[in-house]
């Protein structure tokens, strides 16, 4: 599959997958009015927090495969090592904190985009919101909420990751949606081993935790039948 670390590029060991059927045999392609109506049906608004709950959002952002079948891929990031960043090396969707300067959980979406991988979704086609997850990085609250925003764009574009970002990618939204990647990973928790699910991309490549769980979001808000495997 296609990837961007600076120069060169990263190969999944899969093939590409056209579109993708949830468990009821509805197929959804790159259509994106159905994906539109999906999210204004499941109506996620902007979150009511709390005095003193930070805010943040990221963009899932879909294209057409490339390999010229009917499905999506999404861009993932892998975030750069950092110590005391408790998103260290993850995979994610770009995104972060919302600025003073930010109008609303959008508009801190495509900023941070633009800032973190140099792609600017002022052109983009805006679908909708997802509903928003809670924060708890290595099981910690963090009182932090944020708001997942999808948005569709056209072609192969350029991206300049800035510092925060080692690696920029996509990924065939079909070989996530019907769990062909779903895998497991230890990691510490709390000073002792823990067993995590998510989808295993590439070696390296493991999306977990708040990322795994926007995507689930995601596939039930597009199917309410869709169901993830069973955790391990």
């Amino acid at each position: 599959m296609r990837g961007t670390r600076g120069p060169g590029s990263l190969d999944f060991p899969f093939g590409s997958v056209h579109c993708f059927s949830f468990r009821h045999d509805i197929e959804v392609v790159h259509d994106l009015s159905f994906i539109r109506r999906r999210l204004a049906e499941q109506a996620a608004p902007e979150p009511r927090t709390a005095p003193g709950t930070r805010q943040a959002a990221v963009a899932i952002i879909l294209r057409p495969d490339v390999a010229g079948g009917e499905g999506s891929d999404v861009l993932f990031i892998k975030r750069a090592e950092k110590a005391g960043d408790p998103w260290s090396g993850h995979m994610a969707f770009p995104g972060g904190h919302r600025e003073p300067a930010d109008p609303d959980l959008r508009a801190a979406a495509m900023r941070e985009t633009l800032e973190e991988i140099g792609l600017d979704l002022g052109g983009a086609d805006y679908l909708g919101a997802v509903a928003h997850q809670v924060a708890s990085p290595r099981g910690r609250p963090l009182n932090m909420i944020i708001s997942p925003h999808v948005f569709a764009i056209e072609g192969d574009p350029r991206f300049t990751p800035n510092y925060e970002v080692a690696e920029v990618l996509w990924c065939p939204l079909a070989r996530l949606a019907d769990n062909g990647w779903h895998d497991t990973e230890t990691r510490p928790m709390a000073g002792r081993p823990t067993v995590f699910n998510g989808y295993r991309l590439a070696a390296g490549h493991f999306v977990w935790g708040l990322t795994y769980r926007m995507l689930k979001t995601f596939f039930t808000t597009l199917d309410p039948d869709w169901q993830p495997p069973p955790e391990r």
